[in-house]
């Protein structure tokens, strides 16, 4: 290590924490946490660091608001810094801070960053519903956000109410269920064996809300416990936002780490990173079964590592929804029968959904892993919105002799992407339409409500559509494929939505 770059950045502090529902105290709130998260973080460094901090990052946060939510983190820790970030929303941010902590830190712009975030959903919930009077902060909107802020799906998707991503992710399930050319009844025992694994790693998580090791049939069979939410994805394939759990993360540079004598069993490099988006609108992606974005930010991540996907130990895939994770295991590469964990914490569904930071956790489970075993070197993905914003992260206990600054453009890669969209999707529709991927709603009490189905119509151009069915006929829906299934679309001026009928 000592011929190292010494402005090569590497992480030296990680903190992660989870808070439990107790009667008789009340729950901290989200900066509150992240204040005991960074001050864990410091300490893990076992340095002096913290008056070396000259930049905040904080992932944005669902369950609460403040006004500056780093300048008032950094007020409680006692530094000032030069840079104070509070993000836009995505679960892909926190890896993407990571890429862009790295750079900064590369080119001599700070000399340590503090990566935090925080969700008290759960606590806030419970408080409410108990009656209890919180002694938090005033709820405030944040005065600043960085980061592009984008309207994330069109006028179509929303008149079906895709902006909900439990009704959107269920549509790259059947698509991807179809083209593996499984039936309904063995795709969701395929599911429920795949997640098994997830609550099998969350179980033994230190870290986890849920230490729950569900079988196979607890995740898929369906149950008064464990429903449908909107089909083919059951309550425990879900991710869990449910959740009190925070996380901070401390990257410096190899000269500074060195000079504070941060001991080096704590240093664990990123040895790569790279983020992309897919195409923008889910209805104008030209398949609805695979990442593109994932794909090609995993071949960058990889190759400013210098590593071959064979090389990696682990992967943590971002599993927010089971569709997540398969894109994400087929875009890299990963076959089926691949014996590597694809969780490092047991993901969103178990392990915990805390909003935006999720994948903070699962960067310092990767870090506390290689600190365990150094030889490891671990993989992370991260993803925004639906299936839309990607980031990757490679790590390992020594560094790439590549530079990040030689790795960080990606709009040849982002053009490239772009150029496969396809026009928007038809507003009023008429005639025969394929169906290419279709999800349907179930209320409470276990009955299916509506359907929505993407598909081609005979002139090749896209169309959404709600299922004209009643209750019996949408649970026949949910026993048959209906991908590929041929129906005929017609427009309602009076309701203002396509209706597509189809005939078994």
């Amino acid at each position: 290590m000592e011929s190292i770059d010494k402005n090569t950045p590497v992480i030296v502090g990680v903190q992660q924490l989870t808070q439990h529902w107790h009667t008789d105290t009340l729950p901290q709130d989200p900066l509150s946490l992240m204040h005991k998260a960074a001050e864990g973080a410091v300490k893990d460094t076992k340095s002096s660091i913290l008056p070396s901090i000259d930049a905040v990052y904080v992932v944005s946060i669902f369950s609460y608001g403040y006004a500056d939510a780093p300048g008032e983190l950094s007020q409680r820790l006692g530094i000032s810094p030069n840079t104070s970030i509070y993000t836009t929303e995505g679960g892909n941010t926190p890896q993407y801070l990571v890429n862009q902590a790295c750079l900064a830190l590369e080119q001599g712009q700070h000399k340590a960053v503090l990566i935090t975030g925080a969700e008290v959903i759960y606590g806030f919930k419970q408080a409410q519903k108990k009656g209890l009077t919180l002694d938090w902060p005033k709820r405030t909107q944040p005065q600043q956000i960085t980061g592009e802020v984008r309207v994330p799906l069109n006028e179509v998707e929303s008149a079906y109410e895709l902006y909900l991503p439990i009704n959107t992710y269920p549509l790259f399930e059947t698509a991807l269920r179809a083209k593996a050319g499984r039936s309904p009844e063995a795709h969701q025992a395929y599911l429920g064996k795949l997640y098994e694994q997830f609550a099998t790693v969350a179980s033994k998580h230190p870290q986890a809300w849920s230490k729950e090791a569900y079988t196979a049939e607890d995740i898929y069979q369906i149950t008064d416990e464990n429903r449908y939410i909107v089909y083919p994805y059951t309550k425990r394939m879900n991710a869990n936002i449910n959740v009190d759990q925070a996380t901070a993360i401390l990257l410096t540079t190899v000269g500074e780490a060195e000079k504070l004598g941060v001991p080096k069993e704590k240093w664990v490099f990123p040895m790569g990173g790279a983020h992309l988006n897919e195409v923008w609108e889910v209805s104008r992606r030209p398949r609805l079964y695979e990442s593109a974005a994932i794909r090609e930010a995993g071949k960058m991540a990889l190759a400013q590592a210098e590593l071959s996907l064979s090389e990696i130990d682990g992967f943590d895939l971002y599993s927010c929804f089971p569709s997540a994770v398969q894109m994400g295991r087929d875009a890299l590469g990963i076959s089926e029968d691949d014996p590597r964990p694809l969780t490092l914490t047991g993901g969103l569904s178990y392990f915990g959904g805390p909003g935006n930071n999720y994948v903070c956790h699962a960067i310092i489970s990767a870090v506390e892993q290689i600190r365990q075993k150094p030889s490891q070197k671990l993989l992370v993905t991260a993803l925004g919105w639906y299936a839309t914003k990607h980031a990757v992260g490679v790590y390992g206990k020594s560094p790439s002799a590549q530079k990040w600054a030689q790795h960080q453009d990606f709009t040849v890669a982002q053009a490239q992407i772009d150029a496969t969209t396809l026009p928007p999707a038809l507003k009023e529709a008429s005639g025969k339409m394929t169906v290419e991927a279709y999800m349907i709603t179930h209320g409470r009490n276990g009955e299916p409500e509506k359907g929505v189905a993407i598909g081609m119509l005979e002139n090749g151009q896209r169309t959404v559509a709600y299922l004209e069915a009643d209750t019996d006929t949408l649970k026949t829906y949910t026993e048959t494929e209906l991908v590929g299934k041929i129906g005929m679309v017609r427009y309602k001026p009076d309701k203002k939505r396509n209706w597509l009928k189809i005939v078994l």
